[in-house]
């Protein structure tokens, strides 16, 4: 049984091309052409999980547990990804950080954990952080130990690879003279402490950044070193605001001199981003605005920003990270979906989360949110294309694209709509909650234009469907405005699934009535 899609739309004209995607592999033996990972010692067991539950191309480890990227790079003709995963089970605990790597991002091989418990600064879990590539090309990482069995006491932890040589780095070591770098003083919550950033270099110093919190104001706390091996918090943040805790922290150019570099953010006049994921809304957001590298300070280019930020997803994506690829001059955003399973059906699976498929990311020529697209090597995966064009749909209309034999496609589609003169009038009161909005204007509701858009993995009687659409409002002004939602309140008929609707309003010109959606569908 392939992939079922079915359209819904108002008195629209669709262009939709389908391409069938095969899986990507997420191997544990070595590959007979990748001669360097060939000579690593033996890779993680085989998952003894059913594929049938699977993801096709998102990436995932072989089995157990997983949550936030950490550390993504590029070392020596490879992709390394290491993530927070719990070897022991598909439910949160007992973290260290395993390790995958790839030559397109796309393509992984699973090889042993990377960093896991092994001084008094992380005997207790080794949580989040990030890597920085040295002057000099070496690689360093900077995460968030556990060193206490009764809270979870936060502090931070250096590593270097053992053998710098070694194009997979597979075996890291801790400095003692050194760790923790960074322990939680002079105020500091230490269970509310971690996540420390990738560094910059300016000034003859490094900065990081360590996620915290002081009563309910987010912060991004700046730590200074010279060496890379003994840091000095400084008197302020680099920026807080009224939000709760700032978890996973990343901070980096995209405009400006500084963006050839991907680390240095030291550059005048260019822009900068400073993304949290806030842990009150389990959402990542981000400003956009100057750097002050003599007084170390952030401002956001929006007042309003700290409080109705951009999101970089508005869907179920958690604890993003980015990296600078210098082989493809590019800025690379990962992150982690939890997905919808019940703590029962993942440990029944024996596997929980994902992450999503990585993303190019670059500022918009406005200067006022960021653009992002599916890394280029996805399409990699495309296989036989499924095409309808011209065919008109018309309120409460819906049709099946048949032909599609794959269990997940790369779906692309184009809609002409006859006429915005009927949008609703859009409800200020909205403003700042798209995913409200769509939760009281589900796919189910009808309105002036619109629903219209896709139902994915949809059932033969349509009992079970997922809906991703758009709908047109008229703001104050006259103006369209466009909301975007998927609405997965039907996409099961299990009750024991997280559910939720998601939704962001989508910054596009429709006035000429057309728009177009690209869907990256998957089963599991």
């Amino acid at each position: 049984m392939g992939t079922r899609q079915r359209v819904l739309a108002p008195w629209a004209v669709l262009l939709l091309t389908a391409l069938q995607l095969a899986g990507a592999s997420h191997v544990v033996v070595h590959r007979s052409l990748e001669a360097e990972a060939a000579a690593a010692p033996p890779s993680v067991p085989a998952s003894i999980v059913s594929p049938l539950l699977r993801t096709g191309y998102h990436f995932q480890p072989p089995m157990n547990w997983i949550n936030d990227p950490n550390a993504p790079m590029y070392y020596k003709g490879w992709y390394h990804l290491f993530y927070q995963y719990n070897p022991k089970g598909a439910v949160w605990g007992n973290i260290v950080w395993a390790h995958s790597i790839s030559r397109d991002l796309i393509n992984w091989i699973a090889l042993e954990p990377a960093i896991y418990p092994s001084i008094p600064s992380d005997q207790y879990g080794c949580w989040s952080g990030s890597a920085t590539m040295l002057q000099d090309g070496t690689p360093a990482i900077l995460y968030t130990g556990i060193n206490r069995p009764d809270i979870n006491y936060q502090v931070q932890v250096l590593a270097f690879p053992k053998n710098a040589s070694d194009p997979l780095l597979r075996e890291w070591e801790k400095p003692a003279a050194y760790n923790p770098v960074a322990a939680p003083v002079g105020g500091i919550n230490a269970t509310q402490f971690r996540d420390p950033t990738t560094a910059w270099y300016a000034d003859g110093h490094w900065r990081m950044l360590v996620g915290s919190v002081r009563d309910t104001r987010g912060m991004a706390i700046v730590y200074r070193s010279r060496d890379f091996r003994r840091w000095t918090k400084a008197k302020h943040p680099l920026h807080s605001a009224l939000t709760g805790m700032w978890e996973c922290p990343d901070f980096f150019p995209v405009s400006g001199p500084a963006l050839q570099d991907g680390v240095d953010t030291s550059d005048a006049g260019a822009k900068y981003v400073l993304k949290n994921s806030l842990d009150l809304t389990r959402y990542d957001y981000y400003t956009i605005g100057s750097y002050d590298k003599r007084k170390d300070r952030y401002y956001p280019d929006n007042p309003n920003g700290d409080y109705h930020r951009l999101r970089y997803d508005y869907g179920n994506f958690y604890a993003s990270k980015t990296f600078y690829d210098p082989a493809k001059r590019r800025r690379v955003l990962l992150g982690w979906a939890n997905e919808s399973d019940s703590v029962p059906d993942d440990k029944a699976k024996g596997w929980a989360g994902i992450h999503a498929i990585p993303r190019k990311i670059w500022l918009d020529p406005s200067g006022k949110q960021l653009l992002q697209w599916p890394i280029e090597e996805v399409e990699k995966l495309r296989g036989k294309a499924v095409t309808v064009g011209g065919k008109v749909v018309k309120p409460g209309e819906h049709f099946e694209v048949t032909g599609i034999a794959t269990y997940q496609a790369d779906v692309e589609v184009s809609f002409e709509i006859s006429s915005l003169d009927k949008a609703e009038p859009f409800d200020p009161a909205y403003d700042n909650d798209a995913q409200k909005l769509c939760g009281v204007k589900g796919a189910d509701v009808k309105g002036g234009v619109g629903p219209f858009g896709l139902w994915v993995l949809a059932s033969a009687d349509l009992q079970e469907k997922t809906a991703v659409f758009f709908r047109v409002f008229k703001d104050g002004y006259g103006k369209p405005k466009v909301l975007m939602c998927t609405d997965p309140t039907k996409s099961s008929l299990s009750p024991d699934l997280y559910k939720p609707t998601f939704a962001g309003f989508v910054d596009t010109d429709i006035s000429s009535g057309k728009i177009a959606l690209r869907s990256l569908v998957r089963t599991d």
